[in-house]
């Protein structure tokens, strides 16, 4: 497995809230949502309702972006953390680990009835204005399929 270099992960760890962006039937929606990220998984835990849209897109559409961004307007500290990944639901063990992980960082969801998913970041993209105006370092996930052939032209 080919984790995120570790400025990203400490980014990614310093906040709490992302926007997620899904499409279905070429209706793009986002949404804001808490999540919690699972180092030693490489991927992202967040809790949603079955019956939101960006769920019902899910359910269609797992091919994801997010964002987490750091609200500043000092231009010399700007960071962001833009992301591409798949959505799914853990299965056993792994669902486990996410509600523990969750429950952990949100106490307060153990009130909600909810169901818990899975967000692997395929391809991340870093600003960090702090390294220099506008730095960009990249990231792409190792995987033995590539999760990028939709976005990609057809070579004819």
């Amino acid at each position: 497995m080919s984790y995120m270099p570790p400025a990203f992960i400490e980014f990614i760890k310093a906040h709490h809230v992302m926007t997620l962006a899904t499409c279905f039937n070429d209706e793009p929606y986002c949404c804001s949502l808490f999540y919690v990220y699972m180092e030693q998984e490489g991927c992202f835990g967040f809790s949603s309702e079955s019956s939101t849209k960006h769920v019902r897109d899910i359910s269609h559409n797992i091919c994801v972006s997010a964002n987490i961004a750091l609200e500043t307007e000092a231009v010399g500290k700007i960071q962001g953390l833009q992301l591409q990944g798949l959505v799914y639901r853990p299965q056993d063990d792994m669902m486990k680990a996410v509600r523990s992980a969750y429950m952990r960082r949100f106490p307060y969801a153990v009130l909600l009835n909810t169901t818990f998913w899975i967000l692997e970041p395929t391809w991340a993209k870093f600003t960090d204005n702090r390294l220099g105006f506008g730095k960009k370092l990249t990231w792409k996930k190792d995987t033995l399929v590539d999760v990028n052939f939709l976005s990609e032209k057809n070579e004819r």
